[in-house]
């Protein structure tokens, strides 16, 4: 029941309690409980909204994906730098991956300017920062498994074989 309750508010974290167990055939003080249970164990850590930031009028944002190279530290891996990093109010998610690179940070800035200022002032300071690729995002189609933009086109055009 838990992994049902876990898809169900992945995918609409506004569904009511009273929906939920209505939806999954269980009582409303069930899937409080169940949840409760899932927050105590930090199962789930929070309940964000997704935002297409581009439809909202006098806010520019600009994303980027950085790509971090860094020396694991002795005894904590990677998870003393990772930490380190996604204390930053800018950064919005820290992976580790395989690769050609160790962490991948994904941040969000007012500009250019501002994200090229973290990765100088703060990112390429820190000791265990080998080295940095920072890609710009141009344009989200589709985030936490949701569009952001509208169906596209269909293609119109007609088929001509030879």
């Amino acid at each position: 029941m838990r992994e049902k309750i876990l898809k169900a508010i992945n995918k609409n974290s506004k569904l009511s309690t009273e929906d939920l167990g209505k939806m999954l055939g269980i009582s409303e003080e069930e899937v409080k409980a169940i949840i409760k249970e899932l927050e105590d164990e930090k199962v789930i850590c929070g309940y964000p909204t997704l935002i297409n930031w581009e439809k909202v009028e006098n806010e520019e944002k600009v994303s980027a994906i950085i790509e971090v190279k860094v020396a694991p530290q002795r005894g904590q891996g990677f998870d003393r730098i990772a930490e380190r990093i996604y204390k930053f109010d800018e950064v919005s998610d820290v992976y580790l991956v395989s690769g050609s690179h160790d962490l991948t940070v994904i941040l969000e800035g007012k500009s250019m300017r501002e994200v090229a200022n973290f990765v100088a002032e703060k990112l390429s300071p820190l000791d265990a920062v080998l080295s940095i690729s920072t890609n710009f995002i141009l344009k989200k189609y589709k985030e936490h498994g949701l569009p952001l933009v509208g169906e596209a086109k269909k293609d119109e055009r007609m088929l001509v074989t030879l």
